[in-house]
């Protein structure tokens, strides 16, 4: 028995309770059964989980539900991303331990999953900032330090003053710190880096090996490693018996350089300054110009700034002097952080030089088509021409004088090629509390020496201060900097910075396979047999960050004999944002939809639904109140259609003779099947859950029209298609479904347990179709004819027709032009 009217809060927390209590989705390695790996990107514990967290985590329950159903052996896991920032400056504002505020709020937020009724395996549940965790955080630092891919190194790095660390390059934008948005700038600081450069051409690589990733994902990655071929030469500088070298994918215009461009940030910059009288106009622009962003110091729009050495060096190609200026356009950390200035070859330098009054050399024309400079009005910066004023090299195509040039260097012994990449190591080091320590000790005697491998995890200290400055909190911890040198027990210093979050973060779906392991990170078995995650579900923010940092990590563990597998995440979904006003929901915008309000006002079937049908996941979804109410509507609709026809399920009729069935019994079935073929098709290969949910609407359409139609309803065709469209309709909505399950199906099982209806291609055959009589070209009628006639006997059908006889009149027919299923044209003259 169902109830009469459709309750989703009772329902909802029925349900919940017994899915909790009786561990319905909790999963074992099974290797009978084909396995699943459905993950969405776990979330940092702020508080409240908001709408696009509903999108994210029920986009994948409906997945992880329906391959579940499919027959495979589904991990569905959930846990926390939980060290970072925000829980350090809530602990400085309100007192409060970062800890006690990080696990206050995962509490929280696992109440909300849970209302929302996902089908996660709690079981496996992490959260990064327990040590139980960041034990394996740190065991796989010393992984990396022992194959010689955690280094420390001195290094200009991004220093946001606000939040008081330093910021690897992917995380400045524009200019700014992510996370606090306040201007960036550069410090010299001895810091921690992972050699994610070692993997560079193995992580662009193998971007063709992820067929299942969004293009412009694999585009932004692919632009991020940014991977060129080119020349490095170097020009001798007399006047300081040095050399400067520099990196260029366009050697074929080597014989227009004139002027050296330096990065402001370049060692020789120093030897250039000594009893040097332009030395503090040097030193004074430098430090301006190492404070701007890297997006203002390489754009093609921004002012081109400079001052002249007055030092020269050599053009080797030509013998030239050249200047030497320190620009603000020119970055340290790419090539080798100085750039021959060639202004007809390329706008940034055409430019500069336009603006100081340099030299100026056409060296590449257009074919057939000479160029000359006082008719220039920019660089030619064309991918073809032809060479000019380039010495032996005159003439020849561009494409062929690169490779020629080349030789030349390589032979003359000045220069190599060389291939560059725009990535850089990633830099780990956060001079905050609120992280995972970095197990180094620092020993007069010994050097850096590692913690060993039975005394981690290094624990966070309770006893620090949050207003240390640029001074990490840790340091503040007596307790904590003072130790014993583990290889000679001379007294010691621990290192005081945290490893960046994101380390966290590249290994966590690895834990999920083997969460509760105390003796390693995982068992490779287990992680074998899971691994790597099938379907990835997550915001386009993270399609550089946390992805390439996951794909280095899982390359690294694999090379160590950990894993056996290449790449973490086979297939990838990027979710669009939620909006709402045609803007991103914000409190600032204040137009905010909290999903405690909807649950609270609905129910978690309804928020699911809606935030499923309103569009496809990879899109943009606009919040509507008008939505949301009509998803609650059409839910109601269902439970009606169910309780409409208990009596006739009451029957328990599974079994039915399918060929002999009324002409609505037909109907009915056929709606049936073609809707678990499109319904089918949508979820599993195209995602697209609006046009499924679609298609199930106008199935309970059907079963109204069934309803009127039929006088005496085929009990085992609604039991088929009541049941049918209980399972189908269960990954989006499974509380109501399992209800109606249990009372008007079978009160033994859940819907959830279930095997996904198959399409039973028969029924989707008609008996007759109704086709258009045509007289050249003009509609004359229309007939129904059987669904299976020849074109021979549609002509006979056709001809037949008196309307159509009258039509032609005394006219010769001359042809007739058949479609069968669709149409009749009869030509006559």
């Amino acid at each position: 028995m169902i109830q009469e009217k459709y309750a989703p809060h009772d329902i909802e927390a029925k349900w919940q309770k017994y899915w909790e209590e009786n561990k319905t989705f909790k999963v074992e390695m099974d290797k009978d059964k084909p396995k699943s790996y459905v993950l969405e990107m776990f979330p940092y514990p702020s508080g409240n989980l908001h709408m696009g967290h509903v999108r994210n985590y029920s986009i994948g329950d409906v997945i992880a539900r329906f391959r579940t159903m499919k027959g495979f052996n589904v991990l569905h896991p959930m846990g926390w991303d939980s060290f970072g920032m925000p829980a350090e400056n809530a602990a400085i504002k309100h007192n409060i331990p970062p800890k006690k505020w990080t696990l206050e709020n995962i509490a929280n937020m696992t109440r909300q999953l849970k209302a929302l009724g996902l089908s996660y395996d709690w079981d496996r549940e992490v959260t990064t900032c327990k040590e139980d965790y960041y034990k394996w955080t740190q065991w796989f630092f010393e992984l990396f330090y022992k194959r010689g891919l955690a280094v420390k190194k001195e290094s200009a790095v991004n220093w946001c003053d606000t939040c008081n660390t330093v910021l690897a390059n992917e995380q400045v934008i524009d200019g700014k710190c992510w996370r606090c948005d306040h201007e960036v700038v550069k410090k010299d600081l001895s810091q921690w880096f992972f050699k994610i450069t070692d993997y560079a051409d193995e992580l662009l690589k193998d971007l063709d090996l992820l067929p299942g990733w969004p293009e412009r994902v694999k585009t932004m990655q692919h632009n991020w490693i940014g991977r060129s071929e080119g020349l490095e030469f170097s020009f001798e500088i007399p006047a300081l018996n040095d050399t400067v070298a520099v990196y260029t994918t366009r050697p074929d215009t080597a014989y227009g350089v004139t002027f050296m461009a330096l990065a402001a940030e370049h060692p020789l910059i120093k030897k250039i300054c000594e009893n040097n009288p332009k030395a503090d106009e040097i030193n004074a622009f430098c430090e301006r110009v190492r404070n701007q962003s890297e997006i203002e110091r390489t754009s093609s729009e921004s002012e081109k700034e400079g001052v002249f050495t007055g030092v020269y060096c050599i053009n080797p190609f030509t013998g030239r002097k050249v200047e030497i200026w320190v620009t603000n356009y020119v970055l340290y950390d790419y090539g080798t952080g100085a750039v021959m200035g060639v202004p007809t070859g390329d706008q940034r330098d055409w430019m500069f030089a336009d603006k100081y009054g340099i030299e100026k050399i056409v060296t590449i024309c257009p074919i057939g088509k000479e160029l000359k400079l006082e008719e220039m009005t920019c660089a030619y910066e064309e991918k073809e021409g032809m060479l000019v004023n380039s010495g032996e090299f005159t003439g020849m195509e561009m494409h062929k004088a690169m490779s020629a040039i080349m030789d030349k260097a390589e032979a003359e012994g000045f220069g190599k090629r060389r291939v560059n990449y725009r990535l850089r190591d990633w830099l780990i080091s956060r001079q905050r509390y609120w992280g995972a320590p970095i197990p180094i000790i620092y020993c007069p005697h010994c050097g850096e020496v590692l913690v060993p491998e039975d005394q981690l995890p290094v624990r966070l200290p309770e006893d620090v201060s949050f207003n240390a400055g640029a001074k990490s909190p840790l340091a503040t911890s007596e307790e904590f900097v003072h130790c014993k040198c583990p290889k000679c027990g001379a007294d010691a210093t621990r290192e005081t910075d945290t490893m960046d979050t994101f380390l966290c973060s590249s290994w966590y779906y690895l834990r999920y396979t083997d969460a509760h392991n105390d003796k390693m990170p995982f068992d490779k078995e287990l992680n074998n047999y899971w691994g790597p995650v099938d379907q990835y579900i997550g915001g386009i923010e993270h399609a550089i960050l946390h992805l390439l940092y996951s794909r280095f990590f899982v390359k690294v563990l694999r090379d160590a004999g950990l894993v056996d597998y290449d790449e973490p995440f086979s297939n990838l979904l990027t979710q669009g944002m939620v909006i709402k006003d045609g803007a991103k929901m914000s409190k600032s915008l204040g137009n905010v939809v909290s999903p405690e309000e909807i649950l609270s006002k609905y129910g978690a079937d309804t928020a699911r639904l809606f935030i499923l049908f309103a569009a496809p996941p990879e899109r943009e979804l606009e919040w509507s109140d008008q939505g949301v109410e009509g998803s609650f509507r059409f839910l109601n609709r269902i439970w009606r259609i169910v309780q409409a026809f208990e009596a006739v399920l009451a029957q328990k009729v599974t079994e039915y003779d399918h060929s002999n069935l009324s002409e609505a019994d037909k109907d009915l079935r056929r709606v049936l099947h073609s809707s678990i073929k499109k319904v089918t098709n949508d979820i599993e290969t195209r995602f697209n859950f609006n046009t499924a949910i679609s298609t199930m609407m106008e199935l309970v359409n059907a079963l109204y029209a069934y309803k009127e139609a039929a006088k005496e309803p085929n009990a085992g065709l609604v039991y088929e298609a009541i049941s049918d469209l209980i399972k189908m309709m269960s990954p989006f909505v499974p509380h109501i479904t399992e209800e109606l399950w249990r009372g008007a199906i079978d009160a033994n099982s859940s819907v959830h347990e279930q095997s996904w209806p198959e399409c039973d291609e028969e029924a989707l055959k008609v008996d007759n179709v109704e086709i258009v009589l045509q007289v050249n070209g003009k509609v004359r009628g229309r007939l129904t004819v059987p669904a299976e006639a020849t074109k021979e006997e549609l002509e006979k059908i056709a001809m037949a027709d008196a309307n159509v006889q009258a039509h032609i009149g005394d006219a010769t027919v001359r042809k007739v032009i058949c479609v069968p299923g669709r149409l009749v044209n009869i030509v006559a003259k």
